[in-house]
C-alpha cells in the first residue's frame, strides 16, 4: 500500500535550507520515491495552512519511507531542515 509524507514549511534560512534541499535530493531518488506536488503558495480552503511550502512524496509502502527516513543519509540531512524551517511533517496512509 502506498503512503504518502507531507511537509508544510515556512523557511527561516534560506541557505541551510538549500544545504538540506542539496543533500535530500539525491537520497529520494535512491529510495523510488515519486515527489507527487511541491508548491510555494498553496490555495488553502478551510483553516489556518502550516506554511508556504508543502511538499507530497509517495513511497510504495510504509516500509520504504521508514527505510528512507531513518536511514543515516537523510538523517544527517533532516537535521539541516528542522535547523532552518517551522514544519510540520506527516505519513498518510494510502488507499490501495
Amino acid at each position: 500500500m502506498p503512503v504518502y509524507f507531507i511537509v508544510q514549511i515556512q523557511v527561516n534560512d534560506a541557505e541551510t535550507y538549500g544545504l538540506y534541499a542539496q543533500q535530500a535530493g539525491p537520497t529520494l531518488g535512491a529510495s523510488g520515491a515519486k515527489v507527487l506536488a511541491y508548491d510555494d503558495a498553496p490555495t488553502p480552503v478551510e483553516g489556518e495552512w502550516g506554511g508556504p511550502r508543502t511538499v507530497i512524496v509517495e513511497f510504495e509502502s510504509e516500509e520504504a519511507f521508514r527505510a528512507w527516513y531513518d536511514s543515516p543519509e537523510y538523517q544527517q540531512a533532516v537535521k539541516l531542515r528542522i535547523a532552518s524551517t517551522r514544519s510540520t511533517a506527516a505519513v498518510i496512509h494510502g488507499l490501495g
